[in-house]
């Protein structure tokens, strides 16, 4: 039996990359995982199958958690499936990235409507049904404590930005036992920024161990706050960078 046998995951933004390792990582603890998408159905529906071949419980929910009734539909269906919400896993995100003046209006209200607006709604409707316990985890990134070049104001901005609403979550919600946390991704080898990338080299460089990190590193970290060994863990980031930040 897994550390999370009983336990029941949201994972937002679960069809690829690290959202899909995140909730496959989950199940295999013995977690039954609900993860979101909005578009990729197909992908989200492999993924939720593979966690079942594998003996697991999955359901893919179609949900833009930037609406506050996908947010609170995306929680009460996990809810109503699989019979609780002892985790919710804040992974969809919105990869911000040009110069200053190239930048508009409507991406910066992208970059805080996904990164901020959707971790908050998703976090007050889970946490109406969390008890002692409950974990709410947030996907942040490495920009949060470096910034090596230009064109990542949002994506700093932003992710800046979850780590103080993780902190007012995790004095808020830690009278009744619940925790919040980030967890800070460095140069990790997905589609969207792969390890053989145009820019590959020199995110490289910028890392203490000089590679790029595996999606199952950061699973990993969720793994270790979503169990046992992160219920003293609360209103903190925990870096999974490779000394990106170092």
């Amino acid at each position: 039996m897994g550390e999370l046998t009983g336990k029941v995951a949201l994972v937002t933004g679960g069809s690829r990359g690290i959202g899909a390792a995140i909730a496959t990582r989950l199940a295999g603890e013995g977690a039954a995982v609900a993860l979101t998408y909005v578009r990729a159905e197909g992908r989200a529906r492999e993924v939720a199958e593979r966690i079942e071949a594998d003996g697991g419980r999955a359901v893919a929910v179609r949900a833009d958690l930037t609406r506050p009734d996908d947010a609170a539909g995306a929680v009460e269906r996990t809810v109503r499936e699989l019979g609780g919400i002892d985790v919710l896993v804040n992974n969809a995100g919105f990869l911000a990235y040009g110069p200053l003046d190239e930048v508009s209006a409507e991406d910066l209200d992208r970059a805080l409507a996904v990164d901020v607006r959707s971790v908050f709604l998703a976090a007050r409707a889970a946490a109406r049904h969390m008890g002692d316990g409950g974990r709410i985890i947030s996907i942040g990134s490495c920009f949060n404590g470096r910034v090596p070049a230009g064109g990542f104001v949002l994506q700093a901005m932003a992710k800046s930005a979850l780590v103080g609403l993780t902190k007012g979550l995790a004095r808020e919600l830690g009278p009744r036992g619940i925790t919040a946390t980030v967890v800070d991704p460095g140069p990790i080898d997905t589609d969207m920024n792969p390890a053989d990338g145009e820019t590959a080299a020199f995110q490289r460089s910028l890392t203490a161990l000089g590679r790029y990190g595996e999606a199952e590193d950061v699973a990993a970290a969720v793994a270790y706050l979503a169990g046992p060994g992160g219920r003293y863990v609360t209103g903190t980031a925990l870096a999974v960078d490779g000394g990106y930040t170092t």
